[in-house]
């Protein structure tokens, strides 16, 4: 079985998603866990039979410890290890109503948090990693930067995303509405094929969108629409997705929309009240480069995101 998102099985894309890697936070940071993204991965493990692997990483012994003055009878060795005993028992007594019913695995581990995340996917054969949007602290966010961007950078695995600001109704979460951004390159048909699988399996509907390049002019008064570039580029990019859909054998809606990319998809979302966008990535790079604005549209998502 392939470690991604998709198994080929008679030339077919397939949705397969066994094991979801969980990175949580413990104590003071809590907080970049949210309960929504604990409900979505127990969502997505439940529709899936997948299990849950929660994995905590204990940074290395550095400033957020604090500072110790030289003859201190606690040395650095002995506080690390305490701080690791701390997070190894708050991790164990970690509750989690969420998953009640759900396989869960709990995973302490020492090292850099991106770095680990990777790892950790790759070694247990993890089908999906499920991040919260939020930066990991905020220190780790002037020193090393978001760990979710790090992950997005390194991994190749398909990476599933909460959104910012989400509704506190969390337990409520459920997909029954599914909208697909399509770049119409060579990784299309497997974003659509998957997409479809997600919406098929939680017996949900599907829109694709695509957004072009800007299609105004800037002359006197500001900006205004260019009626016959716009025809020509959403004439083009209408029939690039009908080809594509014949060739899947797919008849979906479609939205076609201009401009900056982050907040068109957002007001695709908006307009199909969708519950999850999916977003392709090129096999080969990473998830923030992609579509020309990977990691912007996630920043910006006000729903949850699957990169594959």
């Amino acid at each position: 079985m392939q470690r991604d998102i998709a198994g080929a099985k008679e030339g077919k894309v397939v949705l397969a998603i066994h094991k979801i890697l969980v990175p949580v936070e413990l104590g003071e940071t809590a907080a970049a866990t949210p309960r929504h993204l604990l409900c979505q991965a127990a969502w997505l493990a439940r529709r899936f039979q997948a299990e849950i692997i929660l994995l905590h990483v204990v940074p290395p012994f550095s400033y957020p410890y604090g500072m110790l003055e030289s003859g201190h009878e606690i040395t650095a060795r002995d506080l690390h290890a305490h701080v690791i005993q701390r997070a190894q028992s708050d991790l164990d007594r970690m509750p989690l109503p969420e998953f009640d019913g759900i396989a869960v695995t709990k995973v302490l581990l020492r090292g850099d948090p991106a770095r680990e995340i990777v790892e950790t996917a790759g070694n247990r054969n993890v089908d999906l990693i499920a991040l919260s949007a939020n930066d990991y602290g905020a220190f780790y966010q002037f020193l090393l930067g978001s760990v979710t961007a790090k992950v997005l950078h390194e991994t190749q695995c398909p990476v599933w995303t909460g959104a910012h600001g989400e509704e506190s109704l969390a337990s409520e979460f459920s997909v029954r509405r599914v909208l697909c951004s399509v770049e119409l390159n060579p990784h299309s048909r497997h974003t659509v094929s998957l997409a479809a699988e997600m919406a098929a399996s939680a017996g949900a509907t599907l829109t694709l969108v695509h957004i072009t390049v800007s299609v105004e002019d800037y002359g006197p008064g500001g900006y205004h629409v260019n009626a016959e570039w716009k025809e020509q580029v959403f004439g083009f990019a209408a029939k690039e997705i009908a080809e594509l859909q014949r060739d899947l054998g797919t008849n979906f809606d479609v939205i076609i929309d201009s401009g900056n990319v982050p907040e068109a998809l957002n007001r695709a979302a908006e307009q199909t009240h969708a519950d999850v966008m999916v977003l392709g990535h090129i096999p080969g790079r990473s998830h923030l480069g992609d579509n020309g604005n990977g990691y912007g549209i996630i920043r910006q998502s006000r729903i949850p995101v699957l990169s594959v």
